[in-house]
């Protein structure tokens, strides 16, 4: 047991922590969540945070085991996996990007534990460089640059540009700008066009995309899965994605980042340099995780994860309905998991979520996601069936 001490340390701490604004969105979420269980003795439903409720499908539950029963015999045990990847998983993500029409090669794709961890850490190998995110945004995007000490700023994604950020509103030099689409919480989806036009932008000005497609799997339109559809990404973008929400890996953590060999900056190899930095950073992700990845991404196997994604999208069906049936404004849902809606009788974000809460129903306050989030609330399809209905059921005295 420690005891209290009088000694006062005089180590240097990174003074950009005092930057950020309270305490992170969703941490701060479950201490609410917390709160409220310890005053009622029970569990609020959740559309909240975007964790799954579906199990793994069974083929990844086979590849799973197979891969834990290989790691329980010498001839066949692994120890520390390669730092980027097995080929076997590079492969699989290869073939997965070929479906629709994006050719790779395995060593320009980097296997990790979570696409949140990737968005923030790829700000290790850039240095001062001004920083460029989306208005509502998911909150690691803009806080890991503000902990690495850069500027950041937002760009409207608000109503009136239909939750979409424009290259033309864009006009800075060798700038660093966060995409995400589907977008995390606005569910706005980026079509080809608009997505041309940032890649023009990215290499006119000499700039950087880290595209988020976190969320491919849920586009049923033409809307490009990829920012690599688009001619010339390869000279000025890098693609994160993840299967969490594509396999229900949220417990599992398996996501890659794609760094193409043609990105270069000033003179220097980006997929050199991340390389490098996830040699020295990062042990690379587990066998077992890795053969439930490639299980995943088999033809077989993404077509099982389709059940459950399919799942979800009826539960967030569900929900516009219910918002709908109120004359609720809520836009995403149909192209993403995330329903994001207009707070009713002129309420704040906060206001919302806390009469949300005592309703027995949590959700995410806009205002959490950045300014242009204030009078908005985001809700997840990520619960099950009955839970979503009960939830909806629960919201519709408050909306």
């Amino acid at each position: 047991m420690f005891t209290a001490g009088f000694t006062i340390m005089n180590v240097p701490i990174n003074e950009n922590y005092e930057k950020l604004d309270g305490g992170y969105l969703f941490a701060e979420i479950a201490k609410r969540v917390r709160s409220y269980e310890e005053r009622n003795g029970k569990k609020p439903l959740s559309l909240g945070v975007g964790d799954v409720s579906l199990p793994l499908s069974q083929c990844v539950v086979t590849a799973m085991k197979e891969a834990a029963n290989e790691m329980g015999r010498a001839e066949t045990f692994r120890g520390y996996p390669p730092y980027f990847g097995y080929d076997f998983l590079r492969g699989a993500i290869r073939r997965h990007y070929a479906r629709f029409g994006v050719l790779l090669d395995d060593d320009e794709i980097f296997v990790s534990d979570g696409a949140k961890s990737d968005s923030a850490n790829f700000g290790d190998i850039l240095g001062d460089a001004p920083v460029f995110v989306c208005d509502p945004v998911y909150p690691v995007y803009e806080d890991a640059n503000i902990m690495a000490g850069r500027r950041v700023t937002r760009i409207s994604a608000a109503k009136e540009n239909g939750f979409v950020v424009s290259a033309k509103d864009f006009s800075a030099e060798s700038a660093v700008i966060y995409l995400c689409s589907p977008n995390n919480p606005t569910g706005a989806v980026y079509d080809k066009n608009v997505m041309s036009e940032w890649v023009e932008k990215a290499k006119s000005s000499g700039s950087l995309i880290i595209f988020d497609s976190s969320y491919q799997a849920y586009i049923v339109g033409d809307e490009p899965r990829s920012i690599f559809e688009i001619d010339g990404a390869d000279e000025c973008a890098v693609e994160i994605s993840s299967l969490s929400k594509t396999a229900g890996f949220t417990g599992v953590r398996c996501s890659w980042t794609v760094v193409p060999k043609n990105l270069l900056s000033r003179g220097r190899s980006i997929n050199e340099m991340w390389a490098r930095r996830q040699s020295t950073k990062f042990n690379g992700v587990s066998y077992v995780t890795q053969r439930a990845a490639e299980a995943a991404l088999s033809y077989a196997g993404y077509e099982e994860c389709r059940k459950n994604i399919d799942y979800y999208m009826e539960n967030a069906r569900l929900i516009m309905r219910a918002l709908s049936e109120k004359g609720v404004y809520h836009t995403g849902g149909k192209n993403s998991p995330y329903v994001w809606a207009k707070c009713p009788r002129g309420l704040s974000s906060r206001e919302f979520f806390d009469a949300a809460l005592e309703c027995g129903v949590v959700c995410t306050p806009g205002s959490g996601f950045g300014s242009a989030g204030e009078g908005y609330f985001r809700l997840t399809a990520f619960n099950t069936r009955q839970n979503t209905i009960n939830a909806t059921s629960a919201l519709s005295s408050i909306l």
